[in-house]
């Protein structure tokens, strides 16, 4: 088959051997193929003179022999009478894509290529359009196809560069926020419509197309970056909230721009003082219900709440506000829809051939081949689009555990042996650490946390010791002992006294965040304060109690919307929140309960300066099981900030209960869960204790006190 048959049947790998330009002897002939049309004119720029292209074949394929070659345009007269001019794509030759960047990009090794793949807004020869880019090495064809060709394959077939897989276009002329694809025919010449994998911007779901898009935000939040350069982040105050945009609060029953919800989520995140926010998956997504977490455009925020700079300016307005943001990043899996990643190119490319490696058993989705060089570079280059291009402070990693292990979630015989026999996807654990390495290494300001529900070890520490290279990880241990327990009768507790102790065994091996996520509030969970046994009033004190505890314990602290108000229903991806309650005297209590908490976590150093190693923790009584209280003392680095928290989990009060304590001083109860203030009884110790000199506890002094029943106190010495 000649190149010209191969073009007219849409089977050229480089129609640029034969369209526009070439030389033939000592004379120059132009070739132009454009099916739809009937008559074209070739406009000679620069002598401002018209020439009629002979047409050849009855095949769409116009000719004409000049003596030398020469700028120009097309006037183009369609079957359809329509008339157009337009630059020839084929006259510009691509060089936005480097033979170096193939080289970096097939090595795994290109972490920009986020920044030309895709659709990018490009000039050649002074001439502005967007230049097209995409990896499909199997494929016999790649066309970009959309509202400007009619959807055409045959228009617009792209130049494979070399055995590098990419193919590459530049269309002159082509407008932002036009609808495009990639068509693509496979070996067995079938045909496939395939949105950009490196898209910046989709169509609304449940349409599906790309759109060019080119992002010019500007950026306020100089003062933010320049502080986050600077701090610590594991000594810092941690504070997350953790929304879905989707179902946060609705206008009029629809969703929120993201402009709007920035203006309201701040004045909200303020009011109850959390420092950190942390959106549920922001990416393009077809399925509602699948919360974000199967994604199919992991450069794209979706467009359900508005354009690319609309999400800017919701990070930029929150960094503005001194609040930091985090979002999560789902590499663990995607989607099989036809129009994105599945078989993309007739070949099983961005996924594992093999079902046993290739099908995630538990959401139906196919597994990334993390192997694959190019598969990797794809996603990590994704995550730093999202510091680059958005400015977030730090990704949460879904689903790690499955990405760790290769017989995760399957049954014997359902999975195959690493080379070595064994379990592990030693694959899927040099991403992550490659992950890791390549984000602090060109934003070491910001963080990444891992979502890993195993005892994996050293999942927080750098992979320089062994480690995977996170910043922070998930306490899902925690969580779950937790939960367990406070959803017991208080009867009961004495024989579970173990969940509160447990975690303390390993609370400084990782860097933890305690997790009280979306996944705990729905699916029949039942919402944090339907989960708390006894009346109205014991659910209200069981959750004040819960939530003194867990910002108690050492690790940073991350709560799920909805929970800060006592929710009654679990959560739904359909509906916003019911804040009619936060109106209601008990729930509005409770809130006013968490700001304060809030406030007093991010002024008191004791709470957060030294989570992640035992010199900030130490038990004064964790024994008491009979009555289920608990008695502990958090430090910061300074000798004299420390607080003590004392814990009672029954409904019964105590007087004269003794603990021990290291200062011979008084002790102020700076906080307490049943203050009247939070819909308590105000039983407590009239605002302070003296420490006496009766040594207990193995500490020297030891102060007597009245505990309320189901409650937390906090005391803080006065020297």
């Amino acid at each position: 088959m000649d190149s010209l048959e191969r073009l007219i049947k849409s089977e050229h790998h480089n129609p640029f051997e034969i369209l526009s330009w070439q030389k033939e002897g000592d004379f120059w002939k132009i070739r132009v193929f454009i099916p739809e049309a009937e008559v074209i004119y070739i406009l000679d720029i620069s002598e401002n003179r018209e020439i009629l292209l002979e047409k050849k074949f009855g095949e769409g394929i116009f000719e004409k022999t000049f003596n030398d070659n020469f700028f120009y345009k097309l006037k183009i007269k369609y079957k359809n009478g329509v008339i157009k001019e337009e630059f020839d794509p084929y006259f510009f030759t691509p060089s936005l894509i480097t033979d170096y960047d193939l080289y970096l990009f097939n090595e795994g090794k290109n972490y920009d290529i986020y920044k030309k793949m895709g659709a990018v807004k490009h000039k050649i020869y002074d001439i502005e359009g967007y230049h097209f880019a995409v990896w499909a090495p199997n494929a016999k064809r790649v066309s970009v196809v959309g509202d400007f060709n009619n959807w055409d394959g045959r228009r617009h077939q792209m130049k494979v560069l070399g055995n590098s897989g990419v193919w590459v276009l530049f269309i002159p002329e082509l407008e932002d926020l036009q609808l495009y694809k990639f068509e693509i025919k496979d070996r067995n010449n079938q045909i496939f419509l395939k949105s950009d994998p490196y898209g910046k911007f989709f169509e609304k779901r449940p349409n599906n197309a790309s759109i060019t898009y080119s992002n010019f935000y500007k950026w306020n939040d100089y003062q933010w970056i320049e502080k986050s350069k600077k701090r610590n982040i594991y000594e810092e105050p941690m504070n997350i909230y953790e929304i879905h945009l989707g179902s946060w609060k609705r206008k009029n029953g629809n969703f929120m721009n993201y402009r709007e919800i920035g203006e309201e989520l701040v004045e909200y995140l303020k009011k109850i003082n959390f420092k950190w926010v942390e959106f549920l998956p922001i990416y393009e997504h077809p399925l509602d219900s699948s919360w974000g977490y199967q994604t199919t455009g992991f450069f794209a925020p979706t467009s359900r709440y508005g354009k690319p700079e609309d999400f800017c300016f919701l990070v930029d307005y929150l960094h503005q506000n001194d609040i930091g943001v985090i979002v999560d990043w789902p590499p663990a899996h995607f989607p099989k829809d036809s129009f994105s990643l599945y078989y993309f190119d007739g070949t099983h490319l961005y996924e594992h051939f093999d079902p046993k490696k290739r099908d995630h058993p538990d959401w139906h989705t196919a597994i990334f081949n993390y192997g694959r060089y190019e598969v990797k570079n794809f996603l990590i280059s994704s995550a730093l689009n999202l510091f680059e291009n958005y400015h977030i402070d730090g990704i949460r990693v879904d689903a790690v555990a499955s990405i760790l292990y290769l017989d995760y979630s399957r049954k014997e015989g359902e999975w195959i042996p690493n080379i070595y026999g064994g379990r592990e996807n030693l694959e899927g654990i040099n991403f992550l650490k490659e992950l890791n390495e390549v984000i602090y290494s060109k934003y070491p300001w910001c963080f990444t946390i891992a979502e890993e529900s195993t005892a994996w070890p050293g999942v927080s520490r750098p992979t320089y010791l062994g480690g995977l290279g996170f910043g922070f990880k998930w306490n899902m241990g925690w969580m779950h002992d937790t939960l367990y327990y406070f959803s017991l009768d208080p009867i009961y507790r004495k024989y579970h006294h173990e969940c509160l102790t447990f975690s303390l065994l390993y609370a400084f091996n990782e860097n933890f965040i305690l997790p009280i996520s979306h996944d705990e509030v729905t699916y029949g969970k039942k919402s944090l304060y339907s989960k708390m046994p006894g009346s109205k009033d014991e659910k209200f004190s069981n959750l004040k109690s819960f939530f003194l505890y867990m910002y108690g314990h050492p690790g940073k602290k991350l709560i799920f919307m909805g929970s800060e108000f006592a929710e009654s229903k679990e959560w739904n991806w359909w509906e916003e929140r019911d804040w009619y309650l936060i109106e209601e005297e008990e729930n509005k209590k409770i809130f006013k309960f968490l700001s304060d908490l809030n406030k007093l976590y991010i002024n008191e150093k004791a709470f957060y300066q030294i989570d992640f190693s035992p010199l900030g923790f130490q038990w004064i009584d964790f024994s008491d099981y009979e009555k289920s209280i608990i008695s502990f003392i958090r430090k910061g680095k300074d000798k004299e900030d420390i607080l003590i928290f004392v814990f009672n989990f029954t409904p019964v009060v105590r007087t004269n209960y003794r603990i021990g304590v290291p200062f011979n001083c008084d002790y102020f109860e700076i906080f307490n869960t049943d203050s009247i203030y939070y819909g308590g009884k105000n039983i407590g110790n009239f605002g302070k204790v003296k420490a006496e000199k009766i040594p207990f506890h193995n500490y020297p002094f030891s102060i007597s006190l009245t505990l309320p029943g189901l409650s937390g106190l906090i005391f803080k010495p006065i020297f």
